[in-house]
Formats: C-alpha cells, sequence, structure tokens
C-alpha cells in the first residue's frame, strides 16, 4: 500500500483512488534536448551511476498519471508524454524497477513499462524526427562551414 501511495493513490474502501489529479506537463523540445545535454555532459559516470531511459504503455489515466508523478518526483527527466530519462545511482535504478513492479502487479492490466539503460555515447548519436530541431547542430557533432 505504501508504493501505491508513492505512486499518487489512496486507499479508500476496497478501491483505490487517485490523490492529485493533475495534467502530464512537457517542455519545449528544445529544452528537453538541452536537459538531457547537461545530464550527459557531466562528468563521467562512476561505476554506481547510470542513465536510462523509463518508457511505459498504459491504458489507466490515473495510474499512468500518478506513475508519471512519481518517476518525476525521483528526479527523472519526462523527454516524451510516455518516456522519461534518468540518471541515477544503481539503487535507485532498482527501488525504481521494484516500486513500479509492484505497483503494476496491484492492478489488472495489460501494461508495459521498460527500463532501457543507455550509454553518453548512445545518447549523444540518437536523432530526432518531427520537429524542426537540427539535434546535431544542438549537441556540436555538425561540422559548420563558414564563408
Amino acid at each position: 500500500m505504501l508504493l501505491f501511495h508513492k505512486a499518487g493513490f489512496s486507499h479508500s474502501g476496497a478501491s483505490y483512488t487517485q490523490t492529485k489529479n493533475i495534467e502530464d506537463e512537457l517542455l519545449e523540445l528544445p529544452e528537453r534536448i538541452q536537459k538531457i545535454l547537461q545530464i550527459v555532459n557531466r562528468t563521467h559516470l562512476t561505476a554506481n551511476q547510470m542513465l536510462y531511459f523509463i518508457m511505459y504503455d498504459i491504458e489507466n489515466n490515473k495510474v499512468r498519471t500518478a506513475i508519471s508523478k512519481y518517476l518525476e518526483k525521483n528526479g527523472c527527466l519526462r523527454v516524451q508524454k510516455s518516456i522519461f530519462f534518468v540518471e541515477t545511482e544503481r539503487k535507485v535504478y532498482n527501488q525504481i524497477h521494484s516500486d513500479l513492479k509492484h505497483i503494476q502487479e496491484l492492478y489488472d492490466n495489460h501494461d508495459s513499462i521498460f527500463l532501457v539503460p543507455v550509454s553518453t555515447d548512445q545518447v549523444r548519436s540518437m536523432k530526432i524526427i518531427g520537429q524542426s530541431i537540427d539535434f546535431d547542430l544542438i549537441i556540436g557533432s555538425k561540422n559548420t562551414l563558414f564563408f
């Protein structure tokens, strides 16, 4: 029950209800990219630190909102509506995994949640499709020739 409360739910009678109903907020794409790059461009990760994406497909709006708030409270950066980017210690990674697994087991669903570790090189090589943002120029990997 404590884990469900962490996700924004409280127990009342025989059912769980969400304690907060805040709409998902998403920064503008350039701001999200800058935040990802700030994380990636920090000093090298220690052996105890990880970079990873958390992605989910959750049908229930209340559960989805509660999980997104839980992730934000744990320092996860929303990069898309259902995708978060995270830099944490392995201990926190394992705790988030455990909490999300437990929450998902509390209700009947066909949902899925992915935690995908990535390297800084993999993040730097990401490509963006669908926005007029030149990611290569932002990260400084595009060669620019001035005349």
